[in-house]
């Protein structure tokens, strides 16, 4: 797992600084997700809106194969200011992210540029297909996945929610 950071620009011009998430980054992610709106921690988490120690511990304790776990920060701060996770099936062909940004840094682009971060990642581990669960609720969330070419479908057994695909060309 490399420590360095990967420069991203958002399109509103907001520069990031984004890497794993590693050992050590508990207690800034728990003060992130403090920090991230009660319905933004539903919608990430499709029920609950409290995040306790092991999600967050399912957030730095990864394998790096199948699941990792990023961290954005603003080039001027020290706080976490998006995350995003992916999470692929043992054969790598399916990977599901899941982002958060700070409710204080919303409408930046930062999700947008966490999601073009994570599918550049998941496609150069040659992952085939990328895919997000969404509560329909969350338009803004699914309005950036369809731009960035995401299908979107019915999820089977719970009209709450909408799935969204993107195939990943080799």
């Amino acid at each position: 797992m490399a420590d360095e950071f990967t420069r991203l620009t958002t399109r509103s011009g907001m520069e990031l600084r984004v890497r794993p998430a590693r050992l050590g980054d508990e207690v800034a992610l728990t003060k992130f997700f403090a920090d991230v709106t009660a319905e933004d921690r539903r919608f990430r988490f499709l029920s609950m809106v409290r995040v306790g120690n092991e999600h967050v511990a399912a957030m730095t304790h990864v394998d790096h194969r199948q699941t990792e776990s990023f961290v954005a920060f603003a080039t001027d701060s020290d706080r976490i200011v998006g995350a995003a996770m992916l999470a692929c099936d043992p054969a790598l062909e399916t990977g599901e992210v899941a982002i958060s940004v700070r409710g204080d840094h919303k409408n930046r682009g930062i999700g947008w540029a966490l999601l073009c971060h994570v599918e550049a990642y998941a496609k150069a581990k040659g992952v085939k297909r990328l895919m997000s669960i969404e509560n329909r609720a969350n338009k803004s969330a699914i309005q950036i996945e369809q731009e960035l070419g995401f299908d979107a479908s019915s999820y089977d057994g719970d009209m709450t929610l909408v799935v969204l695909q993107k195939g990943l060309a080799a």
